[in-house]
């Protein structure tokens, strides 16, 4: 892989989206707002250009019922693609196995500060809220018109990612972005009210039995969701329905920190930090990744013993940091 200037690699994009005609577009496992609205948007926008489409999520996409053609996105690849791209995601294993027939992505576009460049061509740029915000700023030079249901989709993943605006990487040209896509047609209350605001009532029971099973120590706070909590909530999802975010508005907290049992020996871990800590290490170091503020990694062990490995190595971080 050769290093491209930004001109040129811009150039190089473009010719393959124009020379391709069958494209598959993935992202990661358990996707947010920002994986689901990027491929939604990019591939929505392929689609108006003439291109044959397949839009890929191992894990499907539930909960976003409310973003355009969300139902052509399938949950296993079919065609014989010229192109592959995978959007918001910093490593190939966090993409499951629906790509593992396909080789190296021709391009990665991404936000994650531990993205490792797997791709031939990648855009990686941390310093963007969403990978959708890279879209919005990308897509015009690759091609690629904005209409009104691109637009709603690329708005869901900057919502998302910010927390409704809510990060402290959020500034003026965020917002900018965020009104030139309302005045495309993207409805913002609609969206935010969606996507962060109205839960189900399995997901409100899933939080009940986290917030249970809630703990506190020197700034850090803590708690686990089990099989079994999922089970008896009813909650469709292998995620913890955003409960992390919930957990990180505690005032005394600078870290909070999520374990979900994904199986008897397989855990998912979300951080979130308040501004000044840098989780995206610890996750890194475990074979994860994502960003100063928010990050992940799976895990394998029994639930105990995950925790019994992490919550250490995270209070340390606490410590170094408060020294």
């Amino acid at each position: 892989m050769r290093t491209l200037m930004s001109n040129e690699l811009d150039r190089n994009i473009a010719h393959r989206i124009k020379e391709s005609r069958s494209i598959l577009i993935a992202s990661h496992v358990r996707p947010d707002a920002d994986a689901v609205g990027s491929v939604l948007g990019f591939g929505i926008a392929l689609m108006n250009a003439g291109k044959q489409v397949q839009m890929v999520l191992e894990d499907g996409a539930n909960g976003f019922q409310y973003l355009p053609k969300y139902d052509l996105i399938v949950d296993v690849p079919s065609i014989q693609a010229d192109m592959i791209i995978v959007v918001d995601c910093s490593d190939p294993d966090r993409v499951g196995d629906v790509l593992e027939d396909y080789g190296q992505p021709d391009l990665v576009v991404d936000h994650h500060k531990t993205n490792i460049q797997f791709g031939e061509l990648n855009v990686v740029e941390p310093d963007q809220v969403a990978t959708a915000a890279i879209l919005f700023d990308r897509l015009p030079g690759w091609g690629l018109a904005f209409d009104e249901e691109i637009a709603a989709c690329l708005l869901s993943g900057i919502v998302g990612d910010t927390i409704g605006f809510r990060t402290s990487n959020v500034d003026a040209e965020v917002l900018r972005r965020a009104a030139a896509l309302m005045d495309l047609g993207a409805d913002l209350s609609r969206i935010y009210s969606e996507g962060l605001v109205e839960k189900s009532y399995s997901a409100v029971r899933y939080w009940g039995s986290g917030l249970n099973r809630l703990h506190y120590e020197d700034g850090l706070v803590w708690t686990s969701l089990t099989l079994a909590d999922r089970q008896e909530a009813g909650y469709p999802g292998n995620d913890d329905a955003d409960l992390v975010n919930i957990m990180s508005a505690v005032k005394e907290a600078e870290i909070a920190l999520i374990f979900i049992e994904q199986s008897q020996n397989d855990v998912k871990i979300s951080w979130r930090a308040k501004p000044g800590v840098d989780v995206s290490g610890i996750a890194f170091d475990l074979g994860g990744g994502g960003h100063a503020a928010a990050a992940g990694a799976d895990v394998k062990g029994p639930l105990s013993e995950v925790q019994k490995r992490v919550i250490p190595i995270t209070k340390q971080l606490l410590e170094q940091k408060n020294k």
